[in-house]
């Protein structure tokens, strides 16, 4: 009852937002809705600001502290997974894919839909601004401001391409806050929601270059260069937003697919700019005009801020498994009481190998079925994971390894137990999901009363030492009993025609000794993360708009008497700017600090029963035929697989002979293979495929 009436809340709030949105270019907002707001918000305490701060401000950070609520609220609910069929198709309806090749990737109906949204409020906003503003130029306006009319429009028209632009801008930071529950409130990850960061980062550049464009055509017609170094006191500052464009550029140049993949460090500390972008668009426009985008950028701050202090901790690594084809697998001890679902991610920092670069990678384990391990898998692809693959490979014991840990991140919860049969889809490393997945569904088969999905597992791989990363379906203990999981696994070697023989190893196990200054991995925020999120939320924002309150109170107004002509734009948001930083780092450091208390024994007591002795696992099942199987576990993972050497899975055929209902179809690895799946699940000849495409990182 309480969550239903939460989620009313939040659906009520958020449709305000978008009324807003939608009415912000009209004249009825222009000339009604905002005069009348600001009347009776304009104090001594927040000026012009307390508008804009209680229209566009406040209402998307009640969103996510209310969130915060009603995640915690449905933590501790088990996902509804006996839904009639009629529910899953119209989910699968508007889940599968209507766009499969194009710039945009494999893009779902949902996507599909608030994205021509998102663009026809774009659309309707420039125009509605056009609209308005072109309506009073006429030659004797333009003439008074010492420009013909074609000169005049094209000035306007840049202004609005602003303005367009911050909105654009104030959606950007959301789907990279990796912690924030306005993602989970969507159902969305952070990993899978890079992409609509991309699509919103290229918006955005497009509509501020037009912006600049736009001014330096007519400045340079008009022989007006010297606005270009003009910094206004009072005013816009042009200098400020030339510096905020000029970041802009060398992020979105280097953001370009082909750079990204060839020069990865060059775009990702380039990227490092959105600090200067976003303190100079700041000065450039004023704090009072950052208020539409400031609630995306406040929540990701706290976010990594957040994400900072969980860094700075050692997590205990206390064993590694390093496969034949050149693919670790690494065992971190947890903390019992963090939770994760399947396909979530952590960030590792290996300081031994560099002590800034941080990589992403998928959870190999359950959270309820090793509830004090953590695993993840790494093949050997860039020189990061070459290093640490040669760490763990040589001859000589590696004792110690520190490593620091950002995350988990993933989905709220999972939709996949809904099915009567899962087919997953991989190739090479794309398997890394998947096994998380398998091992959720092992442990929810050993509950009593509870209906597991079948499932079917092709995998594609170009050599057969590949094949050893099925022994990681196991947990490294190897006692797992997976006779109650209906589990088949079709393995196609492309490349070899027969097992290579010259070539055969086992898999090496390494045990890593103890170390003091090591911490199990657990939650930043605690237990209760969902909750003290939204406390951080709330109170860091009381303590902002109490230090603006008194700034504007007593430093501003006596100067300025509350015209916002006469006070520094750029003093007054490098003076917000702080003030947010200060809120943010002061109810953090409090709340991480309380929790670190509260938690410290408990972990200190996982941290002295962690045991260094190995335990039986598999070995090298497939790769190894001669292999003695040490376990019931291995023997059943064995038989349950079929390797075809020579092939490639025939993937139309595999899919319409699947039988049930309700047939979950997962895809991960190339962008080729997800097309294909994608293909086959919406050409409308099997009604019962559902497709679903699953991120990774490895």
């Amino acid at each position: 009852m309480v969550r239903a009436e939460i989620r009313m809340v939040l659906l009520l709030v958020f449709m305000g937002i978008l009324m807003v949105f939608v009415m912000m270019p009209t004249p009825t907002f222009k000339k009604v809705w905002f005069p009348s707001i600001k009347a009776k918000t304009q104090s001594t305490y927040f000026g012009q600001t307390g508008a804009r701060l209680l229209i566009y401000t406040f209402p998307m950070l009640f969103i996510a502290a209310l969130g915060c609520v009603y995640l915690h609220l449905s933590k501790n609910d088990e996902d509804n997974y006996k839904k009639s069929d009629e529910e899953n198709k119209r989910v699968s309806i508007w889940k599968s894919p209507v766009l499969v090749k194009g710039p945009l990737g494999i893009v779902t109906g949902t996507e599909l839909a608030f994205f021509l949204m998102f663009i026809a409020l774009l659309v309707w906003s420039f125009a509605s601004y056009l609209r308005m503003s072109f309506a009073t130029i006429n030659k004797k306006t333009a003439a008074k401001a010492g420009l013909t009319v074609w000169q005049d429009k094209l000035e306007d028209a840049g202004l609005r391409f602003g303005l367009v632009g911050n909105i654009v801008l104030s959606f950007l930071f959301f789907p990279v806050t990796r912690g924030s529950s306005m993602l989970p409130l969507l159902g969305l990850t952070s990993e899978a929601s890079i992409k609509y960061h991309i699509w919103l980062g290229h918006i955005a550049m497009v509509l501020f270059t037009a912006h600049g464009l736009c001014y330096t055509i007519v400045w340079a017609n008009t022989r007006h260069l010297v606005a270009f170094i003009s910094w206004r006191k009072a005013d816009v500052s042009i200098v400020a937003g030339e510096v905020a464009l000029i970041a802009g550029l060398a992020m979105w140049v280097t953001a370009i697919p082909r750079i990204r993949r060839k020069m990865f460090e060059v775009f990702f500390y380039t990227h490092h700019l959105y600090i200067v972008f976003v303190a100079f668009f700041m000065f450039h426009v004023g704090f009072s005009f950052t208020c539409i985008m400031l609630p995306g950028f406040y929540l990701f701050l706290i976010d990594r801020y957040l994400r900072f202090l969980q860094s700075r901790r050692q997590i205990r690594l206390f064993s590694s498994r390093v496969l034949p084809c050149e693919t670790v697998e690494l065992n971190f001890s947890k903390d019992p009481a963090l939770r994760y679902t399947s396909t979530s991610i952590v960030y590792l920092n290996i300081p031994s190998i560099s002590k800034i670069q941080w990589h992403p990678f998928t959870i190999t384990s359950s959270s309820n079925l090793e509830p004090e391990k953590l695993s993840v898998m790494i093949k050997k692809e860039g020189s990061w994971s070459q290093k640490l693959h040669q760490i763990l490979s040589t001859t000589s014991s590696v004792d110690h390894l520190g490593v620091c840990i950002e995350g988990p991140y993933g989905p709220a919860s999972t939709q996949y137990m809904r099915h009567d049969t899962l087919v997953m889809v991989c190739g090479g490393s794309g398997i890394t999901p998947f096994i998380s997945i398998i091992r959720e569904i092992i442990f929810r088969s050993t509950a009593s009363n509870t209906k597991t999905p079948r499932i079917l597992l092709v995998c594609a791989f170009k050599q057969s030492t590949e094949l050893t990363t099925l022994d990681l379906i196991l947990p490294i203990s190897g006692t797992t009993d997976i006779s109650r999981v209906q589990l088949q696994i079709e393995a196609y070697v492309t490349r070899e025609k027969q097992p290579n023989a010259e070539n055969k190893k086992q898999v090496r196990s390494i045990w890593f000794k103890h170390n003091a200054k090591d911490m199990p991995l657990s939650a930043t925020l605690g237990p209760n993360s969902w909750i003290w999120l939204g406390a951080i939320i709330s109170s860091s924002f009381v303590i902002f708009l109490i230090l603006l309150g008194f700034l504007t109170r007593y430093h501003i107004n006596p100067i300025d008497h509350n015209t916002n002509d006469i006070y520094p734009w750029a003093l007054k948001s490098l003076f917000c700017m702080f003030f947010i930083c200060v809120s943010i780092v002061i109810t953090s450091t409090a709340v991480v600090l309380w929790n670190k208390k509260q938690n410290g024994k408990g972990l200190k007591q996982i941290q002295t029963t962690d045991t260094n002795a190995p335990m039986n696992h598999p070995g090298s099942l497939f790769h190894n035929g001669d292999t003695e199987l040490e376990s019931l576990p291995s023997q059943s993972l064995v038989q349950a697989t079929n390797i075809h050497f020579g092939a490639r899975p025939d993937l139309k055929k595999i899919l319409f002979e699947c039988e049930g209902s309700s047939v979950g179809v997962l895809v991960c690895g190339p962008q080729k293979m997800q097309h294909e799946v994608a293909t086959i699940c919406t050409a409308g000849l099997a009604d019962n495929l559902q497709f679903e495409s699953i991120s990774f990182s490895w």
